[in-house]
């Protein structure tokens, strides 16, 4: 999943940046309104934390112009604790959340999780795919003869899009912008690299290669 974060504290930004990418997101970080509204405007992100406060253009006005220009991206507002009207405010102009500072960094990696989980429509509190579970906080997959596979930081996030993404025709470019972060090298013939490598551990009837268009996760394989 790549996450857009929008924010000029540059003590808190780093932290969140790391803790994030922990968990598996490819993170984006801006530090103004005015970039920040034109990165997500011109790059593909499956979810954005916005700061309301920001230098350039306020984080409001910038949330407001996305809406209006029909981007439907999920977004967590972060707004001051005591400042309810901001919240208010930001939930008016098309917030899907809001986060009042100061925070813990679990909690908005849980609101994040069921953001995500609404917008992909899955109800369970689990990642599950037919007879696959994909452990969130481990980063590992259990198949459906109890085996475990550890996954790496690249392999884990590739399947993870690829769990929410079932049985879609999903091009390679398609999956290097959802994967890889903005300042690293997207070489897009390396995704065939982690999707055989995911094809080792998982099965290779559960990811398909449609020639010319892309791959396809198979949530239900024939047997």
């Amino acid at each position: 999943m790549r996450l857009l974060l929008i924010e000029d504290d540059i003590r808190l930004a780093p932290e969140l940046k790391k803790s994030l990418k922990r968990v598996g997101y490819a993170v984006d970080w801006i530090e103004n309104g005015i970039d920040g509204e034109l990165q997500a405007s011109i790059e593909p992100y499956d979810v954005i934390v916005l700061d309301l406060g920001l230098p350039g253009r306020p984080g409001l006005d910038v949330l407001k112009n996305w809406r209006l220009a029909g981007l439907s991206t999920p977004v967590i507002i972060l707004t001051a604790r005591d400042s309810w009207h901001e919240r208010v405010d930001g939930l008016k102009a098309g917030a899907d959340d809001y986060l009042g500072k100061p925070f813990h960094t679990e909690e908005l990696l849980a609101r994040l999780d069921a953001l995500i989980r609404r917008n992909q429509t899955t109800e369970t509190s689990e990642l599950i795919s037919g007879d696959l579970k994909l452990d969130e906080s481990k980063q590992c997959v259990t198949l459906a003869d109890g085996k475990v596979e550890t996954l790496t930081a690249m392999e884990y996030r590739l399947l993870r899009y690829l769990l929410y993404h079932p049985d879609r025709v999903l091009s390679k470019s398609h999956l290097t912008e959802h994967v890889y972060e903005e300042d690293n090298d997207r070489d897009s013939n390396v995704i065939e690299v982690y999707i055989n490598r995911l094809r080792q551990k998982i099965g290779k009837s559960r990811i398909e290669t449609r020639r010319g268009q892309g791959y396809i996760y198979i949530s239900h394989p024939s047997a």
